[in-house]
């Protein structure tokens, strides 16, 4: 059954680990442990073991670290968290990679086989993606996953939002992979894992130019693929073609509030709330899928809004609505703000507190509504939008993919529900200590 859930929820490879395994130094040997599938290898003699530190999930790596340590195992830390925080990792590794690791990996291996491992690696400019890098899959077991072919073809993001870390990490400056090398890359993906593509862009329609000549040339591979985009894509028929015949089955868009004024607030400039909907029909028109990422709780949105979404989800057809908790992130802009504002639910220096769920935790006062008025709006948005009902409703108008669709939407029937119930709790609590 748990291997049963794990595809249901479309588990990936981590893309970071697949890059830095496949850098080679000779006397060297690496392993993935990917702790949704496997147990921790404690019983076994490793000279070097690297953990990926993400933001919102950092106690449970500093305690894997501590175990590895523990056994005289010395341990690398690096990832998100590691790059924005150093000085906060420093005590719960012997060695930091800071920064986007693609050129210093092969330096600590390098360093790991002569035996002069430094105690830093630090990123000085951002790596050059012109330079080849092939991601080898042999450190993968296939079968495990929901599919192994991703791919990722440009980093950085042109945009500023707030709540977002991707252009803290990565840059406001696009910097994008050869396209031949993109082409070569799914050519030999495939004659490994026939299965459909994720494009792990985060705007894989940002430059207009790059994507039209790369996913030209990839039609007449017949493959299926999945993305994310701004719904701006609705607006030129060009690309949205071209990604169509490419095998675009469905693209993430964040739409977030529906209110101008809350996309404003957070830097999103580039979604006019007025255009949400045709854009998103048109690209439904063209076979593919919308998912639709909202974020209810902006500091424009009122106690209306939830109407507002409702609505919006059929009127625009999204295929697969997610709606979001708002979730400060340590190192953004919308963190340092609600904590200069006196908005958060914990100490800024809590990181920990502020970890991963699935909308299943306040962690802000909202700016417009109190925390009795938020939670009972959000819960009661949560029951109507995701019903079985609604669920069958959505797969049997999907444009393709249409299985998928209904998949991911049961999900969510089950884990809104799971999230109503942490949520009153939460409430519960808050008003018992009040």
């Amino acid at each position: 059954m748990s291997a049963v859930i794990k595809r249901a929820q479309f588990a990936i490879p981590p893309l970071s680990l697949m890059i830095l395994s496949s850098v080679e130094v000779l006397g060297v040997r690496q392993e993935i442990c990917d702790l949704r599938f496997d147990k921790l290898p404690l019983d076994r003699s490793w000279d070097l073991v690297g953990i990926s530190v993400q933001t919102g999930a950092v106690k449970p790596a500093v305690e894997v670290a501590s175990l590895f340590r523990e056994r005289g195992v010395p341990v690398v830390l690096g990832g998100p968290y590691v790059s924005i925080f150093p000085e906060r990792c420093r005590e719960h590794g012997d060695v930091l990679v800071i920064g986007e690791a693609d050129d210093l990996w092969r330096e600590v291996l390098e360093d790991l086989r002569r035996g002069a491992l430094k105690p830093e690696y630090r990123q000085g400019a951002f790596p050059d993606l012109s330079a080849p890098r092939p991601v080898d899959k042999s450190a993968l077991q296939i079968n495990r996953y929901f599919t192994t072919n991703v791919v990722q073809t440009t980093r950085g993001c042109p945009y500023s939002c707030d709540f977002c870390s991707v252009h803290v990490m990565n840059g406001h400056k696009l910097r994008h992979r050869p396209v031949g090398e993109v082409v070569r890359e799914v050519e030999a993906f495939l004659r490994e894992d026939k299965r459909i593509f994720f494009f792990l862009d985060d705007t894989i329609n940002a430059d207009e130019a790059y994507a039209l000549e790369l996913f030209s040339k990839l039609i007449p591979f017949n493959i299926k693929w999945v993305g994310q985009a701004t719904t701006l894509l609705g607006e030129n028929p060009k690309l949205l073609d071209i990604f169509s015949r490419s095998g675009c089955g469905a693209l993430l868009v964040g739409i977030e509030s529906l209110a101008d004024e809350s996309n404003r607030a957070h830097h999103k400039f580039h979604n006019p709330a007025e255009r949400q909907v045709r854009c998103i029909q048109e690209i439904r028109k063209a076979g593919i899928c919308v998912y639709g990422s909202f974020i209810y709780g902006l500091d424009g949105d009122t106690l209306a809004m939830p109407e507002r979404i409702d609505a919006f989800i059929d009127e625009a057809g999204v295929d697969v609505p997610g709606i979001n908790l708002l979730r400060p992130i340590p190192g953004t802009g919308v963190f340092d703000r609600l904590a200069a504002e006196g908005r958060l639910l914990h100490p800024s220096h809590d990181h920990d507190a502020f970890r991963f769920s699935w909308g299943q935790e306040m962690l802000y006062y909202p700016k417009q509504m109190s925390l009795d008025q938020f939670i009972p709006s959000y819960t009661e948005l949560t029951s109507k939008v995701f019903t079985p009902r609604r669920a069958i409703k959505r797969a049997m108008r999907a444009p393709t993919l249409r299985s998928a669709v209904l998949m991911f939407n049961m999900l969510y029937v089950h884990m809104y529900g799971l999230s109503r119930k942490d949520l009153r709790r939460q409430l519960a609590e808050l008003s018992s200590v009040r």
